[in-house]
């Protein structure tokens, strides 16, 4: 039997208190990881209660840790926390995203602005100071999406994002490689998240006619792809990205 076995390693999450992230977490605990979720301070508790609460349904080996992906500032004190706690960090996984979905005509300056530092700077701030404290041998993964491929209307701050993402992973692959540690995204098409159940009716029934298995994703799906390349499974790939989207698209 082959089993993946990641005990005795830490993860770090962003943005993990819900949705892909949350099962992202569960997954990796589940293979005897300690996992950190990470939330940014939204000024009514909301993220923080969030954080905690899946730390808590968790148990031993997690904690929830402030850390706001818009501020290198904030990641650094986000790493020594975690590092504090557990002794060393092995897994980043770069989750933490928003939408401000509005067709580029009447797209406001603040809402593509929002998206990219967020979704791209955010995974910047990350794995540049991830860079300088992860153990050797270490796993980088982004949270990529479909998006980024395909472009979807009325989402040209987040696809621009996304697809910066991958840039950014094929060249993290490069400049990490000798240390041993490998960076890779996971390409979600559409998932059954908060994030996923927003889209309109109408234009979920379209994208579904898209997918050849004829279903969206679930979570856990994408954390299984997830995991993989967080496992020594997946020592020999780097610079990838990895589309799990029923068969819609690579």
């Amino acid at each position: 039997m082959i089993s993946i076995d990641l005990s005795g390693k830490t993860a770090v999450i962003t943005g993990a208190g819900q949705g892909l992230g949350l099962a992202t977490a569960r997954m990796l605990h589940r293979a005897g990881a300690s996992v950190a979720i990470s939330f940014f301070e939204d000024g009514e508790g909301r993220n923080r209660r969030q954080a905690e609460d899946s730390a808590a349904s968790l148990g031993e080996r997690a904690i929830a840790v402030e850390g706001d992906v818009r501020s290198r500032e904030s990641v650094a004190m986000m790493f020594e926390r975690v590092t504090e706690e557990f002794g060393g960090i092995d897994i980043v996984i770069n989750n933490a995203a928003i939408i401000r979905d509005r067709s580029i005509a009447k797209m406001e300056d603040a809402e593509w602005s929002a998206v990219i530092e967020t979704n791209l700077t955010g995974v910047y701030h990350v794995c540049r100071e991830a860079a300088s404290r992860i153990n050797d041998g270490g796993r980088i993964v982004s949270m990529a999406s479909i998006s980024g491929f395909v472009g979807f209307f009325g989402q040209a701050n987040y696809s621009a994002a996304k697809a910066g993402v991958v840039g950014l992973t094929k060249v993290l692959s490069k400049e990490l490689a000798k240390r041993g540690i490998t960076v890779n995204a996971v390409a979600p098409g559409v998932v059954l998240t908060e994030m996923g159940q927003s889209i309109p009716d109408p234009a979920r029934e379209e994208m579904l006619k898209l997918v050849p298995l004829g279903r969206f994703g679930e979570p856990d799906e994408i954390a299984s792809a997830i995991l993989f390349l967080c496992s020594d499974l997946a020592s020999y790939v780097t610079g990838q990205t990895i589309h799990v989207n029923g068969g819609w698209f690579g």
